[in-house]
C-alpha cells in the first residue's frame, strides 16, 4: 500500500508552466503548474525540478562543481552540453541577454551561454518563492543525467522518435508509463513529460537514500548559497 508520504512529484518546464509527474508507487498522474509557487503546493515527500537551484557567487571560479561532474558524467555524448552552467543570481534580475552576457563578463569573466538566458526567468521564479533555508522537500535534478543512470544504452536526443522510444522503454521498467501516455495534457512535449517522469524517479531515490549526488564532497554533503540553497544535481 502507498501511503501520502511516499508521493513524490517530478517537474520539468514547458510552454506556458510547467509539467508535473505526480507519482504514487509506480503510478503516473499528471499535473500542469503555472509557477513555482503552484509546484510547492502540491502535497509530496519530494519535489524534484529541472532547474538550477543553488547558485554560484560572482568570480572567476564560479562554476559549480556539481554541473561540471554532471558534464563529465555524461561526455563524451552530446548530452552533456544539456548540463547548462548554471549564472549567478545577479543575472537573473536583468531585461535582454545583451545585459546579462555583459554582466556575467564583469562578474566571472565567462559570458552567459543563449541556451542558459532562455530557462533564467525559470531560475528566477523557483529561487523567488524558496524559503531560506529551503523547502526540504525539494531538490534539483537533471533528466538527461537521470536517463544515463536508468539505462546506459540511452544514446539518442530525447526530441527524435528513438531518443523518446529509448526513454519510454526506460520508465516503463521503473514506473507504469503505458497507462499515463494516453492522458497526456495538451500543450507539453512528449519529452516534456519524459523528463518529468525521470525527475520523479530521482525524487523517489532522493527519498530511498539511493540516489547519486554531483557536486557533493566525499562525506555527501554539498556546498550551499549565499541564500543556503545546495549547489548539487541529484540522480
Amino acid at each position: 500500500m502507498v501511503g501520502a508520504g511516499d508521493v513524490v512529484l517530478g517537474v520539468d518546464g514547458c510552454p506556458g508552466g510547467w509539467i508535473g509527474a505526480l507519482v504514487r508507487g509506480r503510478s503516473v498522474t499528471w499535473l500542469l503548474l503555472a509557477d513555482a509557487a503552484a509546484i510547492l503546493a502540491v502535497d509530496a515527500a519530494v519535489i524534484g525540478i529541472d532547474i538550477p537551484i543553488g547558485l554560484p557567487e560572482p568570480g572567476s571560479g564560479y562554476r559549480r562543481r556539481a554541473d561540471l561532474e554532471a558534464r563529465e558524467f555524461l561526455a563524451p555524448s552530446a548530452a552533456s552540453n544539456t548540463v547548462f552552467f548554471t549564472p549567478v543570481r545577479a543575472l537573473l534580475s536583468v531585461d535582454t541577454y545583451a545585459e546579462a552576457n555583459a554582466l556575467s563578463r564583469r562578474l566571472t569573466v565567462k559570458g552567459l551561454a543563449k541556451q542558459t538566458w532562455h530557462i533564467t526567468d525559470r531560475i528566477a521564479d523557483v529561487d523567488a518563492v524558496l524559503e531560506e533555508p529551503p523547502d526540504v522537500r525539494v531538490i534539483e535534478v537533471h533528466p538527461e543525467v537521470t536517463f544515463r543512470i536508468m539505462d546506459a544504452r540511452i544514446d539518442t536526443p530525447k526530441r527524435t522518435a528513438r531518443g523518446a522510444g529509448q526513454r519510454i522503454a526506460a520508465l516503463t521498467a521503473v514506473f507504469d508509463i503505458a497507462p499515463s501516455l494516453g492522458d497526456l495534457p495538451a500543450g507539453p512535449g512528449l519529452d516534456d513529460c519524459l523528463d518529468a517522469c525521470a525527475a520523479a524517479w530521482s525524487a523517489q531515490r532522493w527519498r530511498a537514500g539511493a540516489a547519486r549526488v554531483f557536486g557533493a564532497d566525499s562525506n555527501g554533503r554539498a556546498p550551499t548559497d549565499a541564500r543556503g540553497r545546495p549547489m548539487r544535481i541529484v540522480a
